[in-house]
């Protein structure tokens, strides 16, 4: 067999934001066997999720990841048909390098680079190989779309229809991602935006003018990460940063959710302390965070998918985080998706 293979302008062209919403939820609530036995006899959806791996190449900087995932008997996106196919299995991994002084080439590159290989599931054969930086911004995003549904709107008789105001921190490829997201997703009545480059804070703020020019949506670029955060209900964070940005202060009171997407050494390093404290706090992968979070200073609740499943929360927390790390069986569903619509 001789892999197909699908580049990123093909990718971009298949992506929406209701395509992959769907298949990171449907990854997301897939239950989690580290048995085989039992999950090879379950008719419910589930995953394999083996801790990825990390090799640093020289330092910190530069690293690089591979995520194999499987995700069984579940119900596969269909773009073609705007549908879905029943108990489908999906085999993949994606391969990553983080590589942060990319943004400074000329001409810069994305600082997460990433390929998906799918495999048949009958025979192993590799089937595909997808360009997957694309993926890896848009199914982050989901995953966090995903979260803010589940841990926030549903605070809320109105459920998605709730106005939210939404506060992003850093204005990257993650940053931009969640933005467009959040707002083709939710009601979102503003936007506030932050960035250590302000120019970059700026292009986005141009960018969801253009998008939503009749729209009501207040959109406003701010000086400093507090200003951004002090009457937002929903906030997305994702840079680099070693440092905390936002603590416990900054936020306002009552009803708060964060998604923390870091990228950094330190997946936790952008949130304060004081703010783990008093938050409920979830993640994606309880086997990731046993290694990734090991140093992480709070309780973690449980899954989101966990969530997802159950339709509630097992507490009453004013403020939630959810602390992504990200799963190759998100990328297996979305890529999975792409696949199945051509």
């Amino acid at each position: 067999m001789i892999p197909k293979y699908i580049d990123s302008v093909q990718v971009k062209e298949i992506l929406t934001w209701p395509l992959v919403n769907a298949a990171v939820e449907e990854a997301l609530k897939a239950i989690d066997y580290s048995d085989v036995a039992n999950a090879a006899n379950s008719e419910q959806s589930y995953k394999q999720q083996p801790p990825r791996t990390i090799t640093t190449c020289g330092n910190a900087s530069k690293l690089l990841l591979t995520m194999p995932g499987y995700v069984a008997n579940y119900n596969a996106s269909n773009a073609k048909t705007n549908d879905h196919l029943n108990c489908s299995s999906t085999l993949a991994c994606k391969v990553v390098t983080s590589f942060t002084n990319n943004q400074n080439l000329q001409p810069p590159l994305p600082n997460i680079l990433a390929n998906v290989l799918l495999f048949d599931i009958n025979t192993g054969e590799l089937q595909c190989i997808m360009e997957g930086t694309q993926i890896t911004a848009w199914r982050t995003a989901a995953a966090s779309i995903v979260a803010t549904k589940y841990l926030y709107m549903k605070r809320f008789p109105q459920g998605i229809q709730t106005s939210i105001k939404l506060a992003i921190i850093g204005c990257g490829v993650q940053g931009q991602s969640h933005a467009l997201g959040m707002c083709a997703t939710f009601n979102v009545s503003e936007i506030y935006l932050w960035n250590r480059t302000q120019s970059k804070a700026d292009n986005l703020a141009l960018k969801l003018q253009k998008l939503y020019l009749r729209n009501s949506m207040n959109i406003v670029v701010t000086k400093t990460p507090a200003e951004a955060v002090r009457e937002a209900a929903v906030i997305c964070i994702g840079t680099y940063s070693p440092h905390a940005l936002i603590n416990y202060d900054m936020l306002k009171s009552g009803d708060v959710h964060i998604n923390t997407v870091g990228a950094g050494a330190v997946h936790f390093g952008e949130v304060s302390q004081d703010i783990y404290d008093n938050a409920a706090v979830y993640v994606d992968s309880l086997i990731n965070a046993r290694t990734e979070l090991k140093d992480l200073k709070a309780d973690i609740i449980g899954e989101i998918g966990q969530v997802v499943r159950e339709g509630r929360r097992t507490e009453n927390k004013c403020l939630t985080i959810y602390q992504s790390l990200g799963m190759a069986a998100e990328d297996a569903t979305v890529a999975q998706a792409v696949y199945n619509a051509l």
